[in-house]
């Protein structure tokens, strides 16, 4: 019998900072996981405005850079196409972009099941064919009959979606619910149904509503999750979009810090400056060690997401 390949730990690739995310800090490179919450927490806005960042390169929520660009192929089980385009639309006027001018493919079918052979096989050959850089699928509870609480049942079809991630290297988006008066349960507990989903995302977002107030968290399975970042769901005239909004520091406080890593708070900061930065200007608003910093930098620039002109830098022109 043949014996599994083997390599030694310190001869495995390496991934760079700069290919580790598809949204910086927000969404892992070709990550699956899960955008999660209660009904009518935003949740398909959440994951149409990942779908526009990667589609256009605009920053998602207005703060998190798109480090990838592609296409996108999205279900959205129930939403009917006219309010899938209209939300995509103000969606597109919010970032500042055109929905024309992106690769955003819609499965049109009434029914996708991924717990049925049939539509699994369409769904592996529509990717084959188009090789989109991110598959959203909303929501999971529109995609099955099966038992959502039983562990046997939910690891399948989650495994499936696995597959596609390894044989195409596409990021997955599932949208899922929590279960209704779970609260005060850690946010991928109170997601419904078995343990499974939980276990298995890479990135997973999670939504929640306190009266008008919505929250987001964000969890890694291998990077630093987030504490509870503040949004709202706002029209900017023909355009409707989710918002971070920046928490008030009590009086005299430092500002917390942003939790973002270091190439995203980087161009964060140069994607609001008035002019090109110097490296001692970005470190004092980054407030990052200057090995930190110059690290970044080097990063940036290497992948062309930053030019250094008269020992200054600005984010590159796309």
């Amino acid at each position: 019998m043949t014996p599994f390949p083997v390599r030694l730990a310190h001869e495995l690739d390496a991934c760079p900072e700069e290919r580790r995310w598809l949204i910086e800090g927000l969404w892992g490179a070709e990550a699956v996981g899960i955008v999660g919450g209660e009904p009518k927490c935003c949740k398909s806005f959440l994951a149409l405005q990942l779908a526009v960042s990667v589609a256009s390169g605009a920053p998602c929520l207005q703060r998190f850079p798109a480090a990838k660009t592609g296409r996108v192929l999205l279900f959205a089980a129930e939403d009917a196409p006219h309010v899938v385009r209209d939300r995509l639309e103000r969606i597109c006027a919010v970032a500042a972009v055109t929905l024309a001018d992106l690769d955003i493919q819609v499965i049109v079918a009434p029914v996708l099941r991924l717990d049925l052979d049939a539509d699994r096989a369409r769904l592996d050959d529509t990717i084959a064919s188009l090789h989109p850089t991110l598959l959203v699928l909303d929501p999971f509870v529109r995609l099955h009959r099966i038992d959502e609480n039983v562990s046997a049942e939910v690891a399948p079809l989650l495994a499936y979606l696995r597959g596609l991630q390894r044989r195409y290297h596409v990021a997955v988006v599932l949208v899922h619910h929590a279960r209704k008066g779970a609260a005060h349960a850690r946010a991928g507990q109170a997601l419904r149904g078995s343990s499974e989903f939980h276990a298995w995302g890479d990135s997973n977002l999670y939504l929640r509503r306190s009266g008008e107030e919505l929250s987001l968290v964000i969890e890694h399975r291998a990077a630093p999750s987030s504490a509870a970042l503040a949004l709202a769901l706002r029209a900017e005239d023909n355009g409707l979009a989710l918002r971070l909004v920046e928490a008030r520091a009590a009086a005299g406080s430092p500002p917390a810090a942003p939790s973002l890593s270091a190439p995203a708070r980087i161009e964060q900061i140069l994607s609001v400056a008035q002019s090109p930065q110097s490296a001692r200007e970005l470190r004092k608003a980054a407030r990052m060690r200057a090995s930190s910093l110059g690290d970044a930098l080097a990063a940036l620039v290497t992948s062309g997401r930053v030019t250094k002109s008269e020992g200054k830098y600005h984010l590159t022109p796309r």
